[in-house]
């Protein structure tokens, strides 16, 4: 290893360190939150005598916050146990292709939920990653924002060399807010996703357009949102693609 990437290593290690306890922290801040909420329902359940109905709207209550801290359980867990890859053990991939594979397997469910999926690509885009990291990032990635995009609109991926970098722009018009928003699971995996891309060195930039309240009106039209991601591109011969 020569003497620049030695020091770029420690740096980059410190960098992904900081970044997961920013994530970890805001996830923990928004635990907060129903945490509490569960605490002051159930002291007023226990600080006298109740009618029936009043004791259900408690329950429904309770199962309802026990919902939105089960999923931030389940992502702090992740970031929690999230290990950086070794980077000396990262292999030379065709982002391109992983990128028609992941679009195939969740043609089905576009489909179902009436969402054109397409994918704009004519470039090869050679990276080096963890294989199983990247694929598993990638459909986490793609999944979460079909989950989040509006039945009936367009969900475009668009995948191209841009100098010395991979750039992937995903962009959507989102839905109605989804259950237990803004940290539903879809939205808790995009903000999972963004950290696993800038874990992988890659620049997030997650833009929105348009009226919120339009969306939450159900005039979703008037809004659209885009990820874009820069991974660094790795040349290489063609031989070893």
């Amino acid at each position: 290893m020569s003497s620049a990437r030695a020091q770029a290593a420690p740096q980059s290690a410190r960098e992904e360190t900081s970044n997961g306890r920013s994530l970890l922290s805001h996830l923990l801040h928004a635990l907060n939150q129903p945490l509490t909420g569960l605490q002051c329902s159930l002291e007023l359940a226990v600080a006298g005598p109740r009618p029936n109905e009043l004791y259900i709207r408690t329950l429904r209550e309770g199962l309802e916050l026990t919902g939105r801290m089960r999923i931030l359980v389940e992502a702090i867990r992740e970031v929690a146990d999230t290990q950086p890859p070794d980077r000396e053990e990262v292999d030379l991939l065709r982002l391109d292709e992983l990128l028609r594979t992941t679009v195939t397997d969740l043609l089905p469910v576009a489909q179902a939920k009436n969402v054109r999926l397409t994918l704009v690509n004519q470039s090869a885009l050679a990276v080096r990653a963890d294989r199983r990291s990247l694929n598993t990032l990638l459909f986490r990635f793609l999944d979460s924002v079909l989950s989040l995009a509006r039945e009936g609109s367009d969900l475009q991926i668009v995948a191209a060399p841009d100098r010395n970098e991979a750039t992937l722009v995903v962009s959507w018009n989102p839905g109605p807010p989804p259950e237990y928003s803004p940290f539903s699971r879809p939205e808790v995996g995009l903000l999972l996703a963004r950290a696993g891309w800038e874990r992988a060195g890659a620049e997030w930039i997650h833009t929105r357009t348009g009226s919120p309240a339009g969306r939450a009106e159900g005039s979703a039209d008037k809004t659209a949102e885009a990820c874009t991601v820069r991974l660094p591109l790795a040349p290489a011969p063609a031989a070893a693609l």
